[in-house]
């Protein structure tokens, strides 16, 4: 397995990632869509979970395919940047068919950054005109760090951010994960240089330094957030795609695997505090040729992908004015 060219999930071909960000607020939203429906599921394995129309995507409920996916910032406030989405989808006149009727499919998952420095005053939801720019703004290429739904997001001990990363398999099928970081817990290592996910990374893609050398680790937590100031506020929410045919059943299977990368990335995953969720999305483009081989591979590789998305995410973030955490790339992140 190798990158796709871009290490993006928009490697994965026929998908399209917009999005948008406010600095004052210190808050975003990301949208993943593109020109045809998505075979889509979702596995939530962190206890704290906010989402829009996640019990449709169960195997066995009646809507087959989503038009776009909501990744935002704002806790339950942000849930309305689907209503953004849903707006330009209709006016596209794009939506499951309901008779005469067309319904936008959009299910969101949001993390918790109300208290990250922020200005929260607004009296007016920022929401929804957020989903609908991020919309607008989705393409092949999109930013990484502090940009869309990680625009304010933390880490347990940095600034944490939007990442993605991407292979290709063997086959010739394409697998990616996008993601927001926002876990109560650490994604690097006591010190703060090296990340959790050093094993899985691929060329240096966020900083090559490679595994911390000490052993014994894991055994405290290491969370400024936790002990300073958002203990309730967390969330790592994410999407893994692949451009295989797989069944909704099959897009299921793939989210859960992908929880793993969640867990080899950040120390500790999957707490009540945490809303840890994953999407899983199919184009169909890509007939599987020895299925039960390949939704192996395919599982094994979207936690790969979201391991290194994660610490991409944290690896590309940047400094603004008003933040409570320092970012890797400033050099402070071990005082």
């Amino acid at each position: 397995m190798r990158p796709g060219p871009r290490n993006l999930i928009t490697d994965v071909p026929g998908l399209r990632v917009g999005n948008a960000a406010d600095a004052a607020l210190k808050s975003g939203v990301t949208v993943v869509t593109a020109d045809a429906p998505l075979t889509a599921s979702v596995s939530v394995m962190g206890g704290a979970p906010g989402t829009r129309e996640t019990d449709l995507l169960a195997p066995d409920k009646t809507v087959e395919a989503v038009h776009a996916l909501v990744l935002s910032g704002g806790s339950a406030f942000g849930l309305a940047a689907a209503d953004g989405v849903v707006q330009a989808l209709r006016t596209e006149g794009r939506g499951f068919a309901v008779g005469p009727a067309r319904v936008p499919i959009v299910p969101a998952a949001i993390l918790f950054d109300l208290l990250n420095g922020g200005a929260k005053d607004w009296t007016e939801s920022p929401y929804p005109a957020l989903g609908a720019r991020a919309y607008a703004a989705a393409a092949a290429e999109f930013a990484l760090g502090t940009a869309g739904a990680g625009a304010g997001a933390l880490t347990g001990m940095l600034k944490g951010g939007l990442g993605s990363a991407s292979l290709v398999l063997e086959t010739g099928a394409t697998v990616g994960a996008l993601v927001a970081a926002n876990p109560v817990g650490a994604v690097t290592t006591p010190g703060q240089r090296h990340f959790w996910a050093a094993p899985y990374e691929i060329g240096g893609e966020f900083g090559g330094l490679g595994p911390d050398p000490a052993a014994g680790l894991g055994r405290t937590l290491e969370s400024r957030k936790h002990t300073a100031f958002a203990a309730q506020g967390n969330t790592t929410i994410a999407v893994v795609a692949t451009d295989a045919a797989l069944t909704k059943a099959d897009a299921q299977r793939m989210a859960t695997a992908a929880q793993d990368g969640i867990a080899r990335a950040v120390v500790p995953a999957h707490t009540p505090n945490d809303g840890d969720l994953v999407f899983g999305v199919a184009t169909g483009a890509s007939p599987l040729e020895a299925p039960e081989t390949e939704r192996l591979m395919i599982g094994h590789a979207a936690a790969l992908c979201l391991s290194r998305a994660i610490a991409r995410a944290v690896y590309h973030a940047t400094p603004e004015p008003g933040d409570l955490l320092p970012c890797w790339q400033d050099g402070t992140a071990a005082g």
